[in-house]
C-alpha cells in the first residue's frame, strides 16, 4: 500500500522539481516525472509509472490534468486503475478515490464523459445521414478530379515515372497511388 507521485510538464523550460518535492512532501515514496505534452498517447514516465503500481497503491499528482490528456481519456485511465485496485488522488482539487466523495466525483465525471461521446456520435450519424440525403458521400474529398486520374494514368502509362507525375499533381506517391487503384472513390469525383 504504497503512494506513487507522478509529475508532468509540457514543455522543456518548465521545471518539473516542485512538483516532484510536493508529491515527496505528501508521502510518496516514489515519483515519476514526465517532460511531455498530455496530448501524447506515449509518455516514458508515465507507461513506467503504470507498470509499478500495484494492488491497493495510491497513485498521485498534484493536478488532475497530469494524469491524461482529455475527459474521456481521464475516465479511462480512471477506470483502468480501479480495475486494478488502484486509487487516485490529487493535491489542489483534494480528489482521493479512497474517500466516498472522491469515488462520487469520478462517477459523476463518467457520466459527463458518455453523455458528450453520445452526444457526438449523435451528431456524427445526424451529418453523415444528412450528407447522404443530399447525394454525397462522407469522409475526404478526393485528392484528384476524374480527368486528373485519367491524365495520370496516361503519363504512367507513356513511362512517365509515377513520382514526376504525382509532384506535378501536386500529391504525394502514395496519394496518386491511391487514386489511381480507386481505393478513394466519393461521390461527385469526376
Amino acid at each position: 500500500m504504497a503512494k506513487i507521485g507522478y509529475a508532468r510538464v509540457s514543455t522543456a523550460d518548465q521545471h518539473v522539481e516542485k512538483q516532484a518535492a510536493r508529491l515527496v512532501e505528501a508521502g510518496c515514496e516514489k515519483v515519476f516525472s514526465d517532460v511531455a505534452s498530455g496530448k501524447l498517447v506515449s509518455r516514458p514516465e508515465w507507461d513506467k509509472c503504470l507498470a509499478y503500481l500495484r494492488e491497493s497503491d495510491t497513485l498521485v499528482a498534484v493536478k488532475l490534468d497530469r494524469f491524461s490528456r482529455s475527459v474521456p481519456h481521464l475516465i479511462d485511465v480512471a477506470a483502468e486503475l480501479e480495475r486494478r485496485g488502484v486509487d487516485l488522488r490529487c493535491l489542489d482539487q483534494e480528489i482521493d478515490t479512497t474517500t466516498a466523495m472522491g469515488k462520487l466525483f469520478f462517477t459523476i465525471l463518467a457520466a459527463f464523459a458518455q453523455f458528450e461521446r453520445d452526444l457526438i456520435s449523435e451528431r456524427t450519424r445526424d451529418g453523415l445521414a444528412a450528407t447522404t440525403k443530399r447525394g454525397r458521400a462522407g469522409g475526404r474529398k478526393p485528392a484528384l478530379k476524374g480527368y486528373q486520374v485519367t491524365y495520370a494514368r496516361q503519363q504512367i502509362d507513356a513511362g512517365r515515372p509515377v513520382t514526376e507525375v504525382a509532384a506535378e499533381l501536386g500529391v504525394s506517391r502514395q496519394t496518386l497511388y491511391r487514386e489511381l487503384n480507386g481505393t478513394n472513390k466519393r461521390a461527385g469525383t469526376a
